[in-house]
C-alpha cells in the first residue's frame, strides 16, 4: 500500500509532543476560506511513499524523537485512512508515538468501522474546529460541522486524549459569542487536554498567487497575537462554565 504524501517535515514542533516526524498527506474535501495550504487538496502530484518508506525516513533522526513521534497531517489525513491505519499499527509495533491532525471532516457516525481501527493505534488526536456554528462553518469551509463535533465526542468516548485547535480570523471566528460556546462545547470533552488558539496569518497569499487561485481572504489583516490571547480567554471561561469551575 501507497500513499500520496505532499510533503514530509523532519523536526516538527507544534504538531504534537515533543520532536516530531510529520507526514502531509494530499487530498482534503474542505475550503478553508483561510487555508494556506491549497497545493494539498487534490490527490495528484503527491509523492508516493509506503509505511516502510515513512519510518525508514523517521529512522534517520531517531534519536532526535525521542519525546516525540510520527504527526500524519495534511490536507486531512482521513481521506487516506486505511494507510494512515497501517502507519499507525507499525508505529505501534515500534513504539512510536502517533498523533492525528484532523478537521473529522469525513467521519460518518453511521459507519466507524475503519475509524475504530485507527483508534486503536492513535495515542493523540489534535482534533481542529474552524467554527462552533454549523452554518458559519459552511460558510467558511463549504461543509457543516455536525459530523465534526460529533467526531469530537466519539473520540472522547474512547479516552483517547485530544488537543483542539481553533483558528481565530478577524470578523470571522472571533466573536465573543460563538468563542464562548466553543469553549461550553469543549469543556463536555473530558479528554480534551490542551486548547490551541491560533492568530490568521495571511502566509498563504503568495502561494494562491502561484497557483493562479484567487485568495479568498484578500484584504483581511493579520490577527494580532494579544487579540488571539484574548480569545483564547474567552473561550477558557466557556470551558470553566461548562465543567462548573466558575
Amino acid at each position: 500500500m501507497k500513499a500520496s504524501i505532499h510533503s514530509t517535515e523532519s523536526f516538527g514542533s507544534v504538531d504534537g509532543p515533543g520532536i516530531r516526524f510529520v507526514v502531509f498527506f494530499k487530498g482534503c474535501p474542505m475550503r478553508c476560506k483561510y487555508c494556506h495550504n491549497p497545493d494539498t487538496w487534490d490527490m495528484d502530484g503527491g509523492e508516493q511513499m509506503s509505511v516502510d518508506d515513512i519510518i525508514k525516513a523517521y529512522g534517520k533522526n531517531k534519536e532526535f524523537y525521542r519525546n516525540g513521534g510520527i504527526t500524519a497531517t495534511g490536507g486531512e489525513p482521513l481521506m487516506q485512512i486505511d494507510f494512515v491505519t497501517e502507519l499507525f499499527k507499525r508505529c505501534r509495533e515500534e513504539g512510536i508515538h502517533t498523533c492525528l491532525d484532523t478537521s473529522g471532516v469525513t467521519f460518518d457516525p453511521d459507519n466507524t468501522e475503519k475509524f475504530d481501527e485507527l483508534m486503536k493505534y492513535t495515542d493523540l488526536v489534535m482534533l481542529d474546529i474552524k467554527h462552533i456554528d454549523s452554518l458559519e462553518h459552511k460558510e467558511l469551509t463549504g461543509h457543516k460541522n455536525d459530523n465534526i463535533l460529533k467526531c469530537a465526542k466519539y473520540i472522547d468516548d474512547k479516552n483517547i486524549p485530544m488537543w483542539i485547535r481553533h483558528v481565530v480570523v478577524p470578523g470571522i471566528t472571533d466573536d465573543e459569542k460563538y468563542l464562548f460556546a466553543l469553549g461550553e462545547f469543549i469543556g463536555t470533552l473530558k479528554n480534551a487536554e490542551a486548547l490551541d488558539v491560533l492568530p490568521y496569518h495571511t502566509m498563504g497569499v503568495d502561494k494562491y498567487k502561484k497557483l493562479g487561485m484567487e485568495y479568498p481572504l484578500e484584504g483581511v489583516e493579520a490577527m494580532d497575537k494579544k487579540k488571539a490571547l484574548e480569545c483564547k480567554r474567552i473561550i477558557l471561561k466557556g470551558i470553566e462554565k461548562a465543567r462548573g469551575l466558575k
